[in-house]
């Protein structure tokens, strides 16, 4: 038997449950795990919330990333020995692969042994930032040495890892932020320059900071109102890629800035690279060489127990943390 955290109906923080569960052995290519930490991400409160891209059979597990110690190995499986300490990419499907357990099995295709010196909590915290970061801003934007690119939502775990990723491959990270509160942080974490949307006009901010050139590269996940700003700051030929949907407010087209300077304004998932074997492989190569430098290290916004599990879903749910969440075991 193994502790485990599910919820038999949608709602707020409170419907999480923490139960007892059997745990079988895992099946012919898995592995099991003794979980140490997890990783937060947004997208469990959504799927807790009912308003998620994947709607499970109730009740339903949780969770995308965990990090432990390999237990026990599925037949057929040589990539993982016992005892490795490993973290989990995260799966498409949540409640398929659900990690909020003391116990997990989970595919060994998504295991991966982390590099030494790397802590529970931030092998927890890795995977869903990188990838998405990674995927966004390697993979699809091509980014390039000196480019400029703005990254909205910049004191989350996917805005400070792409900040992180932006500096690695020489370009310029321009943060974007409510308020004032978080600016010397994110100054801190490496941006260049910081934009405070309370307290700034945003597109003259942005077209300050970027220069007449104008910004090549936008990585936002918020929509709305501030497609306007973040296009007129774009210089022809540049890309914009969302990757959520945070406002709740209608996004406009901007016509203007699109037709005038021909711009792409592209949708993305990280599924797009955990479906894919070969850039999902050349993600995880750049994540783990940069892990190795040092110049990749998650920042761990608050810890929680397995126990608080209600109260780090309601700290998510306020916006205060800079960086990502960790629940430990």
């Amino acid at each position: 038997m193994a502790r485990v955290i599910r919820f038999h109906q949608h709602g707020g923080p409170e419907v999480l449950r923490i139960e007892q569960a059997e745990v079988a052995p895992p099946a012919p290519g898995q592995v099991q795990i003794t979980v140490k930490a997890l990783g937060l991400n947004r997208a469990e409160a959504l799927m807790r919330e009912g308003t998620y891209i994947e709607t499970p059979a109730l009740p339903s597990g949780l969770g995308l990333e965990a990090a432990g110690i390999v237990t026990m190995l599925g037949a057929g499986v040589t990539s993982i020995a016992l005892g490795d300490a490993v973290s989990v990419v995260p799966p498409v499907s949540m409640s398929r692969w659900p990690t909020y357990a003391e116990i997990v099995n989970v595919p060994a295709d998504h295991v991966v042994k982390h590099p030494p010196g790397l802590g529970w909590e931030s092998a927890a915290a890795l995977w869903m930032a990188y990838l998405t970061a990674y995927g966004a801003l390697v993979d699809i934007a091509k980014l390039q040495p000196d480019d400029q690119v703005v990254i909205t939502a910049a004191s989350s775990s996917v805005g400070l890892a792409a900040i992180q990723i932006a500096r690695h491959v020489g370009a310029i990270p321009i943060a974007v932020t409510r308020t004032a509160r978080k600016k010397q942080e994110l100054l801190e974490a490496g941006a260049a320059h910081v934009v405070t949307m309370d307290d700034e006009d945003m597109a003259a901010a942005l077209v300050a900071h970027a220069g007449p050139a104008g910004v090549r590269v936008v990585f936002d996940p918020v929509g709305g109102p501030l497609f306007d700003p973040l296009t007129e700051a774009m210089r022809p030929g540049g890309i914009l890629v969302e990757y959520g949907g945070l406002s709740k407010e209608p996004t406009p087209f901007p016509l203007f800035s699109v037709l005038s300077k021909s711009l792409t304004l592209r949708g993305y998932l990280v599924h797009e690279i955990l479906t894919d074997p070969h850039r999902l492989a050349a993600a995880q190569r750049f994540i783990l060489d940069g892990v190795g430098a040092g110049v990749f290290r998650p920042v761990i916004a608050k810890t929680f127990s397995f126990d608080e599990m209600v109260a780090a879903h309601r700290y998510m749910a306020s916006n205060a943390q800079f960086g990502k969440i960790v629940v430990t075991l």
